[in-house]
């Protein structure tokens, strides 16, 4: 078997589709994007593309590390999201050849269904308590918001009281039995954030996500040492290289890489094996497609120390399309009473529909996420 074509479309949402064609007439989707950046990944994917053709598409390991450490410059979110597209798709050509699902290829599950949550808020958060109904309402045993709309690198209290606020009346609204999850989104520097940190904890997060930016991680013990919920992080974590240190160095109790982000399932599977030697929990960050879904589906499906899966149907981001708008069949990524069971289709588990893909990318979708700034007209972290 080879490969013989790659093609991309980006199609709305905010998203980039990836078909990799085969000489025996299997074919394989991956989603290789950065949001915001679609277009620069495209280009990634097409300069790989020239080395592609031709090779054995079932040799995924061989691939990915010629696709990585073929380049001197590596790493990175582009480089690592183009690499990532290319990785499902090879493993959703791999499993179809021989008729399993993915996981079945990598040990086979550990769990019969994956607990997911939904998000709630928007990007500046509102309606809280009604949308923590709806959520409940829906079958989740969890969500996630955004905590807060932008902060200064030292605000005032109000904002941390109206944060606070809104977490308050998530936990009213759904009582103690609901997993919340507050994302600071990296809008929180580190003066503001020890203590927001601090006065959610009457609240119980299930997490705090992203409580500083990336290049701040270091910071951690300070402002996060002897809370009595978890920290999580790791969708900005591009290599297994970068969550080894946060791991090593004691930072977080939850890794949440993002499978078409970080290299792929096959960096993905590595960096959940390596945060389970070290007794960190497993939540992969995925507000995007349906491969990206799928895939990280099969990762938790082999992780014992996966706990839950982020999932975008009814995300604030998705207008004019849906997840499910994408599949030939549905049924695999219906999500009853807030879990999806073990795919057990060959491959990724998920058929895409090209017509409705070639059809809508005529369209496509110019989404950059928003330019924020304070009231001083400075630059604000989205």
């Amino acid at each position: 078997m080879k490969i013989t074509k790659l093609t991309t479309w980006k199609v709305p949402p905010r998203w980039l589709f990836l078909k990799i064609e085969t000489d025996e007439g299997v074919a394989g989707w991956g989603e290789p994007v950065v949001e915001g950046r679609a277009a620069t990944v495209a280009a990634a994917v097409a300069e790989m593309a020239e080395t592609l053709v031709g090779l054995d598409p079932r040799r995924v390991e061989d691939i990915w590390q010629m696709l990585y450490r073929g380049g001197f410059y590596r790493g990175g979110p582009i480089l690592m999201s183009a690499i990532a597209g290319i990785d499902q798709a090879l493993w959703d050509i791999k499993g179809k050849a021989l008729g399993v699902p993915v996981h079945e290829l990598l040990g086979g599950p550990v769990r019969d269904r994956m607990r997911l949550y939904s998000w709630i808020g928007g990007d500046r958060p509102g309606a809280i308590a009604a949308q923590a109904h709806d959520a409940v309402a829906a079958g989740f045993s969890a969500f996630k918001m955004n905590g807060t709309p932008e902060l200064a690198i030292v605000d005032n209290h109000a904002k941390i009281d109206a944060a606070v606020g809104r977490v308050a009346e998530a936990r009213a609204a759904v009582g103690g039995d609901v997993g919340i999850a507050v994302d600071f989104h990296g809008r929180v520097h580190r003066p503001m954030a020890k203590a927001l940190l601090r006065e959610l904890e009457p609240f119980h997060p299930m997490f705090v996500e992203e409580p500083v930016l990336p290049e701040h991680l270091n910071c951690l013990p300070q402002i996060a040492g002897g809370l009595g919920y978890p920290i999580a992080t790791g969708e900005r974590l591009y290599t297994r290289f970068e969550f080894r240190d946060i791991l090593e160095a004691r930072l977080v109790d939850i890794v949440q890489p993002d499978i078409s982000h970080c290299g792929g399932l096959t960096e993905a599977r590595k960096i959940a094996v390596m945060a389970e030697a070290y007794d960190v929990a497993l939540a992969p960050h995925c507000p995007l497609g349906p491969l990206t879904l799928a895939a990280s589906l099969h990762l938790d499906f082999l992780s014992h120390n996966a706990f839950i899966q982020e999932q975008s149907m009814g995300i604030h981001y998705n207008v004019g399309s849906e997840i499910l708008d994408y599949l030939v069949d549905p049924a695999p990524l219906r999500i009853v009473d807030g879990y999806l069971p073990v795919l057990d289709r060959p491959g990724l588990g998920v058929e895409i529909n090209e017509d409705v893909v070639v059809e809508r990318a005529r369209g496509g979708h110019d989404w950059h996420n928003p330019l924020w700034r304070h009231e001083d007209g400075s630059v604000a972290e989205w």
